[in-house]
């Protein structure tokens, strides 16, 4: 049995509520409207005044082969508005982009400088002809105007810098324990390797098994060759479980007992 009447009663006292408009307190949001509204022209009075022409460059570091003018340069190719606007992210891009500029940090000073701290490149090795790597393995400069000598000179194909510049560092400390001194680490197109070491001696190592030839080298040729590095041309590890060597002034062969005396690849 339904009763009319109940629900009459509910939609009448449901009538008589106030709707949301009702309840907002109008006055409080304008006066929450004004606040923001006079935060914002505030902010953007502050911008206006701080943002002034960059007039100084500041530029700090240990320059050897970059100057200060030619980072002053750099940033005044990408500095156009203000210093409270100025892309401070776009002002390193650029000046990383210079020969031998390794990174950049780049600061606003006010009212109108901003501070640049420049640190340069660190030439590790030789890349190829004429490019140069430093301590990461990473080719900053691919024709470099100089090459210093003393560096050791690292060979191989496009996009293998950190390969090689990799078997270079974990071979030179254990030569120069063994009594050798590494100058120079090929990797040609067929994937082989070859050491270098001084004196022009060269340590064939192949495309297999490189890190067992190597460890094969220290521990069973590199006393012959400190002791006779003069006298040889070259010493080949392509061997199953011995070596050869190549002298200068004759032929001879000096192979570790094994069962196959023919170089693999």
């Amino acid at each position: 049995m339904t009763l009319p009447w109940k629900k009459r009663n509910r939609r009448q006292a449901t009538q008589g509520e106030p709707g949301l408009l009702e309840r907002l307190n109008w006055r409080a949001l304008a006066a929450s409207a004004a606040i923001v509204a006079g935060c914002v022209v505030v902010a953007m009075l502050l911008m206006m005044a701080l943002d002034r022409p960059v007039r100084r460059v500041l530029v700090e570091g240990a320059f050897l082969r970059v100057s200060p003018p030619e980072i002053e340069s750099a940033v005044n190719d990408v500095v156009k508005g203000g210093l409270a606007s100025v892309d401070l992210d776009a002002v390193r891009d650029r000046i990383e982009r210079i020969d031998w500029v390794d990174r950049a940090v780049v600061q606003r000073r006010w009212p109108d400088a901003l501070r640049v701290v420049v640190t340069e490149q660190v030439a590790a090795a030789r890349w190829n002809e004429a490019g140069l790597l430093n301590a990461r393995g990473e080719l900053f400069i691919r024709n470099a105007r100089y090459l210093p000598p003393e560096l050791p000179q690292l060979e191989g194909p496009e996009g293998t810098e950190g390969m090689v510049a990799q078997l270079y560092l974990d071979s030179q400390g254990r030569l120069l324990e063994a009594g050798l001194r590494l100058t120079g680490v090929r990797l040609d197109e067929r994937g082989a390797w070859e050491l270098e070491l001084a004196n022009g001696v060269v340590v064939k190592l192949g495309r297999q098994a490189v890190t067992d030839r190597l460890d094969r080298f220290i521990r069973l040729a590199s006393s012959l060759v400190a002791k006779r590095l003069a006298e040889i041309n070259y010493v080949d590890m392509r061997y199953t479980n011995g070596f050869s060597v190549g002298w200068n002034a004759r032929s001879a062969v000096a192979v570790a007992p094994q069962e196959d005396a023919t170089p693999d690849a």
